[in-house]
């Protein structure tokens, strides 16, 4: 009498194939580095840089979105998150392109001054020197 061999499964391809799509993955995300949220084009200046904490308040403008904290608000939600910060002497990060309409700016500005928000930094690029 034959006795039947129990043939069993070989996991090796398949361990080979999820490791090579893990790697596939890994190597095409893109890793958030900073929580900005849009493309901006920011002036250049040559004033001193500063350290920026974590936890600090970033606003975004472009010439048609706006964000805070990495996330795209409107205006009025804006408000909404400025009256909710409590330490008013943290300096608010603005990163504003150099293309937003000088009207958009002083809405931003006005937002924070009603909240008394004057702690101001604005974000630049490094002028480039020759």
């Amino acid at each position: 009498m034959k006795r039947r061999e129990h043939l069993g499964l070989d996991l090796t391809p398949i361990i080979d194939v999820v490791f090579i799509l893990l790697i596939f993955f890994i190597v095409t995300s893109v890793f958030k580095k900073e929580e900005l949220a849009l493309m901006l084009d920011l002036p250049s200046s040559n004033a001193k840089s500063m350290q920026v904490k974590q936890e600090q308040v970033f606003i975004e403008l472009s010439v048609d979105k706006l964000a805070i904290r990495g996330i795209e608000v409107s205006f009025s939600s804006l408000e909404d998150n400025l009256k909710e910060i409590k330490n008013k002497d943290e300096p608010v990060i603005v990163r504003i392109d150099k293309k937003v309409p000088y009207e958009k700016v002083v809405k931003v500005l006005d937002l924070l001054q009603k909240y008394s928000l004057n702690n101001l930094a604005l974000v630049t690029n490094e002028e480039k020197k020759n």
